[in-house]
């Protein structure tokens, strides 16, 4: 009896073809196609008619077509398998002669004493689209981010830098001022170049602080759960391997925020980062991300996590620049994201959370004529 009608003729085995998710074809040791499901039509766009009894070579793309017979034979001669019982990632031939990627396990086994071999098929198509998106939020983010940071310590530098160049200033023109009633004019003309160049190097420090503050985000309307999502396949992959569990709490018919995209991406994930990182010692690791409406222009988002909480003595001083509990942390990350969403007009603060840790928020504007649910 054929395998094709023995399969028709078994209605579990029938039931669990046609109703399975993936690609299964079943072929023969000549490579004739002996099982394809409901689930193949989808995937490669032949009908069921137009492949049963066919080679499965169709399905192949080249040079996959031409080898796979020589394949077959080869490993019917020598046992020698490159696919069988492994599985890897090849690729399909659709019938309008497009191809996709796809994850393909194949396994060998025995009906009605003729030798099958029985092949899984997955699409990996919205996977490596998913993939290729976060490697481009990653590079946009890491771009953004090389940017940001180096302006906010740009900035960061200008401030601390002031005072102490403050001080060279006052101290050199007091020597001048000495050198003159001294009557000393090349130390006066000493002191004259030193308060010169000090006052250079202030305005050097100006330009470039104005330079950057002068930087607008590009804002325009987004979906704020979508933006969370993102953020945590961004900033989150390792959750798992430490210990963390992610909770999401967004509220239902959110309007857009009016934002820049890759910039509050950016403040999310420093901000989970931070929570995980914050949680390495507690037997208790849960990151809760929540959205909410603040009135009628303001969406809110917060960042929960379940840590030691905020020490006493950074708590006032916990947005500065060069403020850290970390052991080799700059001080620079909390400072930027204050900046990042005071630029979009928010505020971002941090608060006790109630069941122990510290939770973040910060406001976001909604999009004009973007109605409140």
């Amino acid at each position: 009896m054929p395998i094709t009608q023995a399969a028709r003729e078994d209605p579990l085995f029938d039931a669990l073809i046609s109703t399975a998710v993936d690609g299964i074809v079943v072929i023969d040791e000549d490579s004739i196609v002996r099982v394809y499901n409901k689930a193949c039509e989808r995937l490669f766009g032949y009908r069921t008619d137009e492949v049963l009894g066919k080679n499965i070579s169709m399905l192949m793309p080249l040079p996959y077509r031409e080898a796979h017979d020589a394949y077959v034979g080869h490993y019917l001669k020598t046992g020698e398998r490159h696919i069988i019982g492994i599985g890897r990632e090849v690729s399909g031939r659709r019938k309008d002669g497009s191809t996709f990627p796809m994850y393909l396990s194949v396994g060998e086994g025995h009906v009605l004493n003729q030798r099958i071999f029985v092949g899984i098929i997955t699409d990996l198509s919205e996977h490596q689209a998913r993939d290729k998106r976060i490697q481009e939020l990653q590079l946009e983010m890491w771009q953004l981010g090389r940017l940001t940071d180096m302006g906010q310590i740009a900035a960061g530098l200008a401030h601390e830098l002031n005072q102490p160049l403050t001080a060279i200033l006052n101290y050199t023109n007091a020597g001048r001022d000495i050198a003159a009633e001294s009557g000393d004019k090349e130390l006066e003309r000493i002191f004259a170049k030193v308060a010169e160049q000090t006052s250079r190097a202030g305005a050097i420090i100006k330009r470039l602080r104005s330079f950057i503050e002068k930087r607008e985000p590009h804002r325009v309307p987004e979906d704020l759960g979508r933006v969370i999502e993102d953020s945590i396949r961004l900033g989150m992959t390792d959750a798992a391997e430490r210990g963390v569990d992610l909770e999401l709490d967004i509220a239902t018919g959110l309007p857009k925020a009016m934002i820049d995209r890759i910039q509050i991406q950016q403040v999310l994930v420093n901000l989970m980062k931070n929570a995980a990182e914050a949680m390495e010692d507690s037997p208790r690791r849960l990151i809760t991300v929540g959205t909410a409406t603040v009135g009628e222009d303001l969406l809110q988002v917060s960042v929960a996590d379940t840590g030691p909480g905020i020490e006493n003595e950074i708590a006032d001083k916990l947005f500065q620049a060069f403020v850290t509990s970390k052991r080799n942390g700059m001080g620079m990350g909390l400072n930027i994201c204050r900046s990042i969403v005071e630029s979009h007009g928010g505020r971002l603060w941090a608060e006790a959370n109630p069941g122990g840790g510290t939770v973040f928020r910060f406001n976001l504007p909604i999009a004009k004529d973007e109605p409140v649910a």
